[in-house]
């Protein structure tokens, strides 16, 4: 090894490789792998973890309300047990280091990731910055040569640093509030509260109230059955300002609506308007691990966790899959040139495919190639490692044959349909005497191109709506006909409907729809502006599933079929936190807040700061007021203010008073009380 060295800092292993792959004569070490003057190194995600309560004061291990706020300006960091091999082999070699470069993922995390570890090891020398989203040889040889000086990037690492320091003490601080404050009134669950996590849950718990206290309204649609040259066609009216109609402008009066149809039936009509129009349709764009997730579910009822580590598998152990944990759908432009490689390895792998990828026609280049819109990482597709299909499980076949397919469908022509427009006058409107208006959409199939791969996808949103009886281009523009009946037909409002871990993943994009602030609104969607497929949305996709996880762990959340609905201790838990911490608004806020940070309008500290004073006030308030809770259990006999709860000690169960320590009063156990939480009032 040189005594002075460039050292290369990588986020993962196999970043490590495909960089060693530019540099060329590699040898491996432990830890590292030698290049001749260079070294590349890597870490295993983040290398640092923020101090614990008890790092701080032994006494904060022991959940105490009287010790909140917990605040610790400045935090610190550790390095945990199973990477501190890694970053003593890292120290050494950055004590040899003349020069070093950051290779960390090309976003905020990424940027923390390694400046932290730098910061952590006392770095002396010059850093350069590697912006890498793409282990194409070609992307890495250009981004080999476009490197900046670390520093540009400070201000990205600030704003993770930002979000990380502020979502432990939030979730520090409220969990232990709001569960201590319980558990004075003798509630023993465990009530955890995060950033992203609790707004989830509210999410669900409002779903299952609209569900719940829906009031069906009835409505009226009014259909015209037209014949024009013997090709029938079926209309529906459009409303007038003049009708009576709902915030759906769908007609609220069941008299105007019969009179209607009463009115039209037997009487001529015209076409005012007729367009046709041969239309294509993209295939669907490659999976991020969210709607890989969203589809698992659908198709093969597999919980977003479970995908989680499939893909990990496929990725890390079977080499078949690229980066897993990726939120993006898009592919760069360097990587069509691969298609050629990753066609045959997934033929040579999954037989079932083998037909539709040697159809597949590699130089024919979907949407789906676009460096602009590459993120920090590209969409999940397959490799090209040949793999051995028997030897995957079932559930890893499965996935793996998604990503595959959709891989597959990029080199598909491109689905081509038919559609035509008519609109209709008939009659004229009872009250201004207007001609009242009929309109269809006619669409038909012209050539299925990658549609054959999707023929069977029951319930997938994605797939074109076909309808192979609905051909009108034959019915043109002042073509007179006759309308031969007119309906008027009932319908039923619908509840919003109960999620499913589909909708409820997807939902998670977009929760910005559901924000009724539109300050708020708009900088949910702000915070996304650059990110394909999310619209607003909360959580990441490495972290949204392990959120929901814990969810359906800690008793929140459960399953009916195929439905997701909040449990009791769910509902009851939401009703007693305050709105702001059961809406996405935080997360909005924060955003804004960080974007002031990377810019350096705002310190983190000062950031952090803010944070600690709503906390101490949440935190008086209900060291002040309590809970509004009552919890069904026997009296404590001792103070007559607690709940006997049961309790382990060294001698086995035993019944003790929820207000331990300031009662002390122990009885013999008579066995295991059921307890729930009932709110006297909703904040």
């Amino acid at each position: 090894m040189h005594k002075k060295i460039n050292l290369f800092i990588a986020e993962k292993p196999e970043l490590a490789k495909a960089i060693v792959a530019v540099l060329g004569k590699g040898q491996r070490k432990e830890g590292y792998i030698a290049c001749e003057h260079n070294i590349v190194t890597w870490c295993f995600g983040h290398m640092l973890a923020l101090y614990d309560p008890e790092d701080y004061n032994k006494q904060h291990k022991r959940w105490n309300i009287s010790h909140l706020p917990l605040v610790y300006i400045p935090w610190r960091k550790k390095v945990p047990h199973d990477k501190k091999r890694q970053v003593s082999i890292i120290k050494t070699l950055l004590d040899q280091a003349e020069t070093v470069v950051h290779a960390g993922d090309p976003d905020e995390e990424g940027q923390l990731l390694v400046d932290e570890l730098l910061q952590h090891l006392k770095c002396k020398v010059p850093v350069k910055r590697l912006l890498i989203n793409d282990n194409n040889p070609q992307v890495i040889k250009k981004a080999l040569n476009n490197m900046k000086d670390n520093s540009h990037f400070s201000g990205l690492s600030s704003r993770a640093e930002a979000r990380s320091v502020a979502d432990q003490l939030y979730g520090y601080n409220m969990t232990r509030l709001y569960t201590l404050a319980a558990r004075q009134k003798g509630y023993q669950h465990l009530l955890t509260v995060g950033r992203v996590q609790t707004p989830i849950l509210g999410l669900v718990v409002r779903r299952d109230q609209l569900n719940a206290t829906h009031k069906k309204t009835l409505f009226y649609v009014v259909k015209g059955t037209f014949i024009f040259n013997d090709t029938k066609v079926e209309a529906r009216y459009c409303t007038q300002e003049a009708d009576l109609t709902d915030d759906k402008k769908r007609l609220t009066e069941k008299g105007f609506a019969e009179k209607i149809a009463a009115l039209i039936t037997n009487k001529p009509a015209v076409v005012i308007k007729s367009e046709t129009r041969e239309k294509k349709q993209s295939a669907p764009l490659p999976y991020n691990l969210l709607k890989l997730q969203a589809d698992a579910s659908r198709k093969f009822n597999i919980k977003p966790d479970q995908v989680l580590k499939i893909t990990q598998s496929l990725r890390e152990k079977h080499k078949l899959i690229t980066y897993n944990r990726s939120d993006c759908e898009y592919l760069s432009d360097e990587q069509h040139e691969d298609a050629p490689a990753v066609l045959n390895a997934i033929a040579g792998t999954a037989n079932v495919l083998s037909g539709p990828a040697s159809a597949a026609n590699p130089n024919f280049k979907s949407r789906a190639f676009n460096s602009k819109k590459v993120g920090a990482h590209h969409g999940i597709v397959p490799t090209q490692t040949t793999g051995n299909f028997s030897r995957l499980t079932d559930q890893e076949q499965k996935i793996y044959l998604l990503i595959a397919r959709a891989y597959i469908a990029q080199f598909f022509p491109l689905y081509v349909y038919k559609e035509t427009v008519l609109e209709i006058h008939c009659e004229k409107h009872p009250l201004t005497g207007t001609p009242l208006l009929f309109t269809v959409t006619g669409r038909i199939m012209l050539s299925p191109g990658w549609l054959t791969l999707y023929r069977n996808d029951k319930g997938n949103t994605e797939l074109p709506i076909i309808s192979q009886a609905a051909d009108f281009s034959n019915v043109r523009k002042t073509m007179q006909g006759i309308c031969q009946k007119g309906q008027a037909i009932e319908q039923e409002t619908q509840p919003p409907p109960l999620y499913t871990m589909s909708t409820l993943l997807k939902d998670l994009t977009r929760i910005s729809k559901y924000v009724e602030d539109p300050i708020i609104r708009q900088l949910l969607r702000e915070k996304d502006k650059d990110k394909a497929g999310e619209y607003g949305g909360i959580g990441t996709p490495a972290t949204r599933s392990a959120i929901i996880h814990n969810l359906f762990e800690r008793q929140f959340l459960q399953e009916k079929g195929k439905k997701i609905i909040s449990t009791t201790l769910g509902k009851e838990f939401f009703n007693l936190l305050p709105e702001v911490a059961t809406r996405p608004d935080m997360t909005a806020k924060w955003h804004a807040q960080q974007k002031e940070i990377e810019t350096g309008e705002l310190t983190v500290k000062t950031f952090i700061n803010q944070l600690v004073s709503y906390l101490s006030e949440e935190i008086e308030r209900i060291k002040t007021e309590g809970l509004n809770i009552e919890i069904t259990g026997e009296r404590c006999p001792g103070c007559q203010r607690g709940v006997l709860t049961r309790r382990k000690g060294k001698n086995g169960f035993f019944m003790g008073c929820s207000r331990y320590p300031e009662c002390k009063a122990t009885y013999p156990c008579s066995g295991k009380k059921q307890q729930r939480i009932t709110p006297t009032m909703q904040h």
